[in-house]
């Protein structure tokens, strides 16, 4: 189509937890020996025995571990072990090292904010005296990560401490922290507002609804704890379940190394991962040839099941994808069907004409639901809500282009503006509607409030625009052949594919793809599909699909190892990652990076 101008439990016995999550057995033994003076060695205030943060455990000297911190290791061991609910291995462990998970102080400190003693907790964390078991714990406080405000920690202390107040119905009480303990701090003051507002609280429910707040006996001051964790020294608090935390970056590291990495599988930890290419889907193994014309898109139901196709035929053909029989043909336009958008849960779609129509379908009968009113000109575009009860329509006209109408056909709202839409995308979430005009600006608007939040000029005319499933990039595609891909909150290029082939005067759509949609893909004037590693920006593979324009390609929303492109031939392909010896078609090759 041309363009417009997740804790583990030991048989059920005490719960193990780390920082956050609460106090553990051998938590609890760390702050009681520290207090009865029965350690058998001095503790540092840093949560390890001795000078300068490092351990002399049993009198022999330090040694590393294959060139890591033995400490560090220890200490992160112990941690697991305790997460894993393997109490007695981790006091082995803190035995036989020498090394201690965490100094009596930090021990001390979680105790007071999960029991809700907040001045002891206020004392220990930034400095004080403050008594545990009749022993006096003195110390200048616990060591922060650079640049905490340590008013912003007090500030989030206090508002514990002011909510539960509140709880128990303590309002006086209540009135005076938030006066003499939470305003001086000088925080947000909007937040002070909202603190006030909550003295008006009808009851303990509304609190917590209004406060999004559990209580004292829930998982708030657990939470507290967490957010406080993080601005604590890690020599001191190990962030919360670090091993697990060090394990997940190994294998994500793995994974963005691995160009052909194409299932939401978890790589095992016993051996290096590695993908290899048969195992992507870089063969055509089915072709569709019921449409007479160029076919200018292709899109999978959201589950998977079906495959819709349009074009300059005027035909959307739905496909089953399992025996790839046609289950509707809905035959609407004399101009060409540009655009067609699945409704959330597949019961309906909509379509836009170049015959300046855009129509409501039911996908189960193939029958018109709603005819909306004729535009002004070709109906460039259409997307969905994600509610489902929504759907917008972009137009070329310089009114009524960017219109948003329920499922009975009505307008909703018409956002009024002048420019020409070329195509549309709402992020999953619902929070950005992105709108391309036909030359080379993009308008993000808030989809809730459906005012606009900037505007970007990329200086070069567009071809298509799409959101990735996290809701967070923007994929703008332009008819240089070049795709870049945008941070939505920061409005920054994060990187950039360029395929070296042109889009020219056409609407060519790229779009994420694969398995955690870990790839970019994009067609090509010259019939060729590029396929990028979203992460690395590296091409991986260049395939040969179409005689003339390569239009559109659709990734399989359930089955990463399937893809279907469109393409000026009249043809619909079908790519898989296992080869049918038995097709044969025309331009079939081995990848051309090869």
């Amino acid at each position: 189509m041309r363009l417009e101008g997740e804790s583990s439990n030991s048989n059920g016995t005490s719960r193990p937890f780390s920082n956050g999550s609460g106090v553990s057995p051998l938590h609890k033994a760390a702050l009681s020996n520290s207090a009865n003076g029965t350690r058998r060695s001095s503790v540092a205030m840093n949560g390890s025995s001795t000078t300068n943060g490092h351990s002399n455990a049993g009198g022999k000297q330090r040694m590393s571990y294959f060139g890591h911190d033995r400490e560090e290791v220890t200490r992160i061991l112990i941690q697991a072990l305790t997460d894993l609910g393997y109490n007695g291995a981790a006091g082995t462990l803190n035995q036989e090292s020498g090394y201690d998970l965490e100094s009596p102080t930090v021990a001390a400190f979680r105790n007071a904010v999960l029991q809700g003693e907040w001045t002891e907790a206020e004392e220990l964390l930034f400095g004080g005296s403050t008594e545990e078991g009749g022993v006096s714990i003195n110390g200048p406080g616990l060591a922060l990560q650079p640049g905490v405000d340590k008013n912003v920690m007090r500030f989030w202390l206090r508002q514990q401490k002011f909510l539960e107040l509140l709880e128990q119905r303590d309002t006086g009480r209540a009135l005076m922290v938030l006066r003499s303990e939470l305003t001086p701090l000088d925080q947000d003051t909007g937040k002070l507002h909202f603190l006030s507002s909550l003295l008006m609280s009808q009851s303990i429910d509304d609190l917590k609804t209004k406060a999004d707040w559990d209580g004292a006996e829930g998982t708030s001051r657990y939470q507290l704890l967490s957010e406080l964790s993080k601005c604590i020294s890690p020599s001191v608090m190990l962030p919360e379940h670090r091993l697990a935390t060090l394990l997940s970056q190994v294998k994500r590291n793995q994974i963005s190394s691995c160009l052909y990495h194409n299932t939401s599988t978890s790589p095992s930890l016993y051996q290096d991962h590695a993908c290899q290419p048969d195992h992507f889907p870089r063969y055509p193994t089915k072709e569709l040839t019921k449409h007479t014309g160029e076919v200018w898109q292709v899109q999978f139901s959201n589950d998977g099941r079906r495959l819709a196709s349009c074009g300059i035929d005027g035909t959307v053909i739905i496909y089953d994808v399992e025996s790839w029989d046609v289950l509707q043909s809905l035959a609407s336009s004399e101009g060409g069907i540009c655009s067609l958008a699945w409704s959330p849960d597949d019961t309906m779609m909509v379509t836009a004409a170049m015959d300046k129509d855009a129509i409501l379908w039911n996908t189960l009968t193939g029958n018109i639901k709603v005819r909306l009113p004729r535009f002004g000109e070709p109906v460039s575009s259409v997307v969905w809500a994600p509610d489902g009860q929504t759907f917008i329509t972009g137009c070329l006209d310089k009114e009524k282009n960017l219109r948003q109408w329920n499922t009975r056909g009505e307008l909703v709202y018409d956002w009024g503006r002048s420019h020409r839409i070329q195509d549309l995308s709402v992020s999953p979430n619902g929070h950005f509607l992105v709108a391309m005009e036909c030359e080379t600006r993009i308008y993000v608007y808030n989809f809730v409030t459906r005012e606009l939040e900037y505007e970007l000029d990329l200086k070069e005319k567009l071809a298509s625009v799409s959101i990735s499933q996290n809701s967070r990039y923007l994929l703008a595609h332009n008819v240089a052949g070049e795709a870049r891909m945008i941070d939505l909150d920061t409005q920054e290029t994060v990187r950039v594919f360029k395929s070296g082939e042109k889009a020219g005067r056409f609407v060519i759509r790229a779009a994420y793809g694969g398995a955690n949609e870990s790839f970019v893909v994009i067609g090509s004037e010259d019939g060729h599909i590029f396929i990028w590693h979203k992460d690395t920006a590296k091409l991986i593979e260049k395939l040969e699909a179409h005689k003339g324009c390569c239009n559109s390609i659709a990734w399989s929303p359930t089955n990463p190892s399937m893809f279907a492109s469109a393409g000026d031939d009249h043809k619909v392909r079908i790519w898989t990652d296992m080869a049918d010896k038995s097709f044969k078609p025309y331009t079939y090759s081995e990848s051309k990076l090869r």
